[in-house]
Parts: C-alpha cells; structure tokens; sequence
C-alpha cells in the first residue's frame, strides 16, 4: 500500500531519492507502524519530535502501535531550538 512521508528541517537527509518538496510516496506493507516506517528509512527515534499522522499528532508512546492506512500522510519534524 503507497503512504507518503513528509520529513521536514534537518530529516530532510532521510528521504530516499526521487522526494520533492521534503516528501516522498512509498510503499509499506499492510499493518506497517509509524515506527516501522521510520526506522525502514533510518530515522532515529530521538530525532522525531513531532509525528503528525494525517494531521493528528502522535505521542512517542504510540507510535509502536499506530498503524497505517493506504493513502495516510505521516509528517516527521526534529526538535527546534531557538529564542
């Protein structure tokens, strides 16, 4: 089933080629997780801070056991540091 993933800022380096714009349509096996699919591409756990699934976010805690429907958006940013 095809999802698209969205890695934004400093995550942007995990994107396989052929991602414009900072996502990328890929292909996942049905029951995939969020973290499944974020450790398919090497993105460490650490470096998502903020995971939107379709625009709703989802806390670290459930990302193990979110799992994804055709068509889903996942969108990944770091954490931000500033003032």
């Amino acid at each position: 089933m095809q999802v698209t993933l969205k890695l934004y800022a400093s995550l942007g380096t995990f994107l396989p080629p052929g991602a414009e714009r900072n996502q990328v349509p890929v292909e996942v096996a049905e029951g995939t997780t969020v973290r499944e699919l974020l450790d398919s591409h090497n993105v460490p756990p650490e470096a998502c801070h903020l995971v939107l699934v379709n625009g709703v976010f989802q806390a670290p805690a459930v990302r193990s056991g979110v799992k994804l429907k055709p068509g889903d958006a996942v969108a990944v940013w770091p954490p931000v540091a500033g003032g």
